[in-house]
């Protein structure tokens, strides 16, 4: 019987774990009570098939122990680390267990009789769902300490005590002293803007002119049209220093009955904040956010608002918002604000968007964009004349590209967009370069393959694109040597675990390593079998019918593909500038999110697994 001193240590011990961490502690006694403490030396062995039917459980409390399948020699392994419990499924199947354990370092463990195991499950919910549904409940403790994490950092960048140069919304619109109260009017009506600053010569404020003004002082008095602004203007103004708080401005406009605050920096305005600006700050919606995309009517307020699209998923995680639902919103809204611009500049361009196509390529087309996402586009035009009207919808799509880049969406550096002359294509010509790609299976092919066919229409006439889904689910299940090929394309990259199942790297790429091998398995079974989807989730949903996979594999695939999308979206919110936005150290991980994350890699490792037995072997 263990001294009630030594339970007290073990149980505080075990609750910096999970799922001990979220159970009652006289419940975590009783384990740790009915237990026998275990040692084993580097190399040890630890369990085996051969013991028979197992009737405890091994809780690690310090070292490592590795386990690898007997039946599949070259499967990779798998680590079981402090906190971890372990064998789950042979103990509450009461039988053998199907891998080979022991121990990578010095390693202690509490060994737990099954029968206690089950007493305290029959009592304590947290620990019966846990050992059920392991690696679920990992990732809900996982979201749920993502959400407790960004939470406050949401609050407090609604906070009021955050700086006004972070509140500022768009450059400020300044006239100058002279400049006739008609213009100033006309100036507000175009920008559909409530306010002017009137500015001196060396840029100081010299007074400020909004809607409010206009009844009082415009019209009543019938004041001539052409009467300079500085006639009509509020003046002394209040001003506000850009290192202010929005607190400050929130104070001023209530002490002194006004509406807008002026920023400045070295005595030059750089900026306007108004009373709706503050409570927008406190409020940021979906809803919010869609307007304002929707209302604009310049390329730089665009600009702004993808800003707040990027505020808005930070927000969203705060609320515990899980990955497919964050990346399809931000994709959602992505989609909203590139509607806008490109409506915007083809009424500029001249350009009739009923007879032509804006594609969303990569992780656009998949509805998959996290926050760090650059452009992956192209353009689908109908003509008789293909030569003599590509000039003008490239000059049309240049704009738009250049424009995705002001708002924050960098240019692709592999030139997979609208602007560039391969990409602008006739619906004739896009399915003459799709079915080359396809027939000849080049490395560049693969490469493109891999990019333009998951395919989605975002602007303009959405059957152009829809031919195209069309195209690829009819041809790519008719050719298994290009389907073999995107399969070998797909294996190339292999997860970071080593050969006893630990991680393999310090520091890991959670695109390229990650949600990259999930990506691509999806889109190859997909073509594969005609499956004209191309978002991640959907097509393993679409595909676990066809390829009979079971409900517990195929919700392994879907959890921890969508697991690894909200690790990187995490590692790109928090990334400094210029650092790899999808990489995390994996020292850095809390113990969750390490364990999450290295089942998640080993789902990965299966996946590839089963991708090389269908088409490699």
């Amino acid at each position: 019987m263990a001294s009630s001193t030594l339970i007290a240590q073990l149980r505080d011990e075990l609750r910096r774990h999970p799922p001990f961490a979220q159970m009652n502690p006289d419940a975590v006694d009783a384990l740790v009570g009915a237990a026998e403490q275990l040692y084993f030396a580097p190399g040890e062995r630890v369990l085996g098939p051969e013991d028979g039917p197992i009737g405890y459980l091994l809780v690690i409390r310090k070292g490592a122990i590795s386990g690898r399948r007997a039946q599949v020699e070259a499967a990779a392994g798998f680590e079981y680390e402090a906190g971890d419990l372990f064998p789950v499924g042979a103990m509450l199947g009461e039988r053998p267990v199907s891998a080979r354990y022991e121990a990578r370092s010095d390693s202690f463990c509490l060994r737990v009789p099954a029968e206690a195991v089950r007493q305290v499950a029959a009592h304590e919910p947290a620990f019966a769902d846990f050992l059920n549904r392991r690696v679920m409940k990992l990732l809900d403790y996982s979201r749920q300490a993502l959400q407790v994490a960004y939470s406050a950092q949401t609050l407090a960048e609604q906070s009021l005590e955050r700086p006004l140069r972070e509140c500022l919304r768009r450059p400020p619109v300044t006239v100058a002293r002279a400049t006739p109260v008609g213009e100033a009017l006309a100036l507000m009506q175009a920008q559909r803007i409530g306010s002017l600053v009137v500015q001196d010569a060396d840029g100081s404020v010299a007074g400020i002119f909004t809607r409010h003004d206009v009844l009082g002082r415009v019209a009543l008095p019938q004041v001539p049209l052409a009467t300079p602004i500085e006639a009509v203007m509020t003046t002394p103004v209040h001003t506000l220093a850009c290192d202010a708080s929005a607190q400050d401005a929130a104070l001023m406009m209530s002490r002194h009955g006004i509406r807008h605050v002026p920023v400045t920096e070295r005595g030059r305005v750089v900026g306007l904040v108004s009373e709706r600006d503050l409570f927008a700050m406190q409020r940021l919606s979906l809803k919010q956010v869609g307007n304002a995309i929707h209302g604009a009517r310049d390329v730089a307020t665009l600009a702004f608002v993808a800003d707040d699209i990027r505020r808005f998923a930070r927000s969203l995680l705060g609320q515990g918002v899980g990955a497919r639902q964050l990346t399809e919103l931000v994709s959602r809204l992505n989609d909203a604000l590139t509607e806008r611009l490109v409506a915007l500049l083809a009424a500029e361009c001249g350009v009739d968007m009923g007879r032509a196509c804006w594609l969303a390529f990569g992780s656009e087309g998949r509805s998959e964009q996290t926050i760090a996402t650059d452009q992956d586009n192209g353009l689908v035009f109908e003509s008789d004349d293909a030569q003599r009207d590509r000039p003008a919808w490239l000059a049309f799509a240049r704009r738009v590209n250049d424009a995705l880049d002001r708002c924050g969406y960098p240019l692709c550096k592999g030139n997979v967009m609208a602007g560039n002359p391969e990409c602008c294509l006739t619906p004739a010509e896009w399915a003459v370069r799709f079915t080359d790609w396809m027939e000849h299976g080049a490395p560049k092919d693969l490469l493109a393959a891999s990019i333009y066919f998951d395919l989605r229409p975002i602007a303009g006439r959405a059957a152009l694109a829809d031919g195209l889904r069309e195209l690829l689910a009819r041809h790519a299940p008719r050719l298994p040597r290009f389907m073999k090929q995107m399969a070998g394309n797909a294996l190339e990259r292999r997860v970071p675990l080593n050969w006893y199942g630990g991680f393999d790297a310090e520091r890991i790429d959670l695109k390229l390593y990650g949600t990259a091998v999930f990506v691509d398995a999806a889109r190859v079974y997909a073509l594969a079998h005609g499956i004209v989807h191309a978002n991640t989730r959907r097509r393993f949903e679409a595909l676990g019918p066809v390829l009979g996979v079971p409900a517990q594999e195929l919700e392994g695939w879907i959890g921890g593909f969508e697991y690894l999308q909200m690790l990187r979206l995490r590692a790109q919110i928090d990334a400094a500038a210029g650092s790899a936005p999808n990489e995390v150290a994996v020292d850095a991980l809390n113990d969750i999110d390490r364990r999450v994350l290295k089942e998640s890699l080993r789902v990965a490792h299966r996946l590839q697994q089963r991708l090389e037995l269908d088409y490699e072997r």
